[in-house]
Parts: structure tokens; C-alpha cells; sequence
């Protein structure tokens, strides 16, 4: 199915493969510059990347928060790229919307409706992905607390859920996405990344979302994993994303 995604900027993003990719986090201006150059020449078609991190551990890295949006503002002009991040807190809704193209809802907050209904009176899309222990129609629900307020430019993400598997970070429910394009006709685009919490994963998945029906696919990169401040081993390197794409447009 063809998505095209409707930015503010009155562009679009026309694409039956729809491509996101970046670092978890931001973490400097070089940093995301050279993420952010290297993906759009590989084919991507959306930056993402965090610059407020909702985190398990309150001593876990947070996020450089206003500066990371600072950078992302100044990558953003300087590559010519759209821009998808996370809004956390309602309070932080205006700085999200002067730099994000597209806004994400995390996991973990899914069932935050109060910050659903606020993004639903945005005139900006929304990436909601889907809580990691939310039953489909739970999903589904909060989509339509979005669209209830007069946004309808939602994309899906599936990104795992959590289940009696301690293999794999999550369980990849990829027989959500062709029950929710039937149930919603919203694009949806599945994450391996949080998926699986596996590099070596996200190829396989990444095939297998497509073959699914998935209108695209989210994914971590980041030129030394090793050394990144949140989600380093499920992260890909350059050569990895590359791998990735090529395997993709075979």
C-alpha cells in the first residue's frame, strides 16, 4: 500500500517503504550530522532520534532535552531531512512542534491520554507506538483518542510487547500489522530495534515486517554502538544500516 505522510511544512512523504532511522538518543551536534547524512544517502526518509529519554532507571542518561532540540533544529536545516522525536510531557509540546516534522508517542506513554488528546489537536503526524504490554484493541483505542480531536495523520508503530520470551528485549508481534491496516487502513511501520533488543535481529525482522505488510520500518543506528549512551546493542553501525537497505531493495 502507498502511504503518503503529510508534514506541516506542505510537503509529503510519498513512499510504499517508509525508512526512519537514528541514534536512540542525541547526543552531540556531530554525532547526529553524520547519522543524519549517512542514512538520507542510504535511503532514508526520516530522522529520528531522542532528545527527552523516558528511561527504566532514573540514573539512566535522560536526554540532552532542549539542547538535543537545538541540534536537531541545526542538522535538520543543515540536511534537509524530516524529523521524528519523542514527546514525553504535554508541557514540552510547543519546543516538540517547533522542531519535530512528525511527533512520536512512546510505549510508554500509550495509555496517557491526556497527552493523546493533546497531540490530536496538532496539525502535525503522530508516530504512536504501541505499549509494551497493550492488547491490539488497546492500541487501537488510543489511536482513536488522536483522531477523536481532528488529527487522523497517524502512523502505527509496532515495536514489540512483552510476553514469557526472556530471549529477545521483546516479542515482535508482526501479526499486528496487516489486523491493524485491516482494522484502522493507517499506515504501519514496525521497530526490530525495540522489537528484539538484538542487532543481529533487526535484518531478519526488518525483511519479515515488509513481507507482513509493514509500510516501513524504524530502526537505531549509530556509528559505534559500543560506545552509545542508551540501547548500544541493539543499535546498527553504518555498515549494518547499509546492509539493511541493500538487503531491503532486493
Amino acid at each position: 500500500m502507498d502511504i503518503t505522510i503529510k508534514l506541516k511544512s506542505g510537503t509529503s512523504i510519498p513512499n510504499d517503504r517508509l525508512i526512519i532511522a537514528g541514534p536512540c538518543a542525541v547526543e552531540s551536534y556531530e554525532q547526529l550530522l553524520m547519522i543524519a547524512k549517512f542514512i538520507k544517502s542510504k535511503g532514508a526518509n526520516v530522522l529520528r532520534g531522542g532528545a527527552y529519554k523516558p528511561r527504566t532507571s532514573p540514573y539512566s542518561f535522560q536526554g540532552m532535552k532542549e539542547e538535543g532540540l537545538e541540534v536537531f533544529k541545526s542538522v535538520k536545516k543543515e540536511v534537509g531531512i524530516p524529523i521524528v522525536t519523542e514527546l514525553m510531557d504535554a508541557r514540552d509540546l510547543d519546543k516538540i512542534y517547533d522542531v519535530a516534522d512528525i511527533i512520536q508517542i512512546g510505549s510508554r506513554n500509550m495509555h496517557n491520554f491526556s497527552l493523546l488528546t493533546e497531540v490530536g489537536k496538532q496539525d502535525k503526524p503522530v508516530l504512536l507506538k504501541r505499549g509494551m504490554s497493550a492488547t491490539i484493541k488497546e492500541w487501537i483505542n488510543a489511536a482513536e483518542y488522536i483522531a477523536v480531536e481532528g488529527n487522523t495523520n497517524i502512523i502505527m508503530c509496532e515495536r514489540g510487547i512483552r510476553t514469557y520470551n526472556d530471549y529477545t528485549r521483546n516479542t515482535l508481534d508482526l501479526a499486528a500489522v496487516p489486523i491493524i491496516k485491516k482494522e484502522t487502513g493507517l499506515p504501519v511501520i514496525v521497530d526490530p530495534s525495540h522489537g528484539t533488543g538484538i542487532k543481529e535481529l533487526v535484518k531478519p525482522m526488518s525483511l519479515a515486517s515488509f513481507a507482513a505488510g509493514a509500510d516501513g520500518i524504524m530502526v537505531e543506528v549509530h556509528p559505534e554502538p559500543e560506545k552509545a549512551l542508551s540501547d548500544g546493542p541493539q543499535s546498527l553501525t553504518f555498515d549494518e544500516f547499509e546492509d539493511v537497505v541493500e538487503s531491503l531493495n532486493k
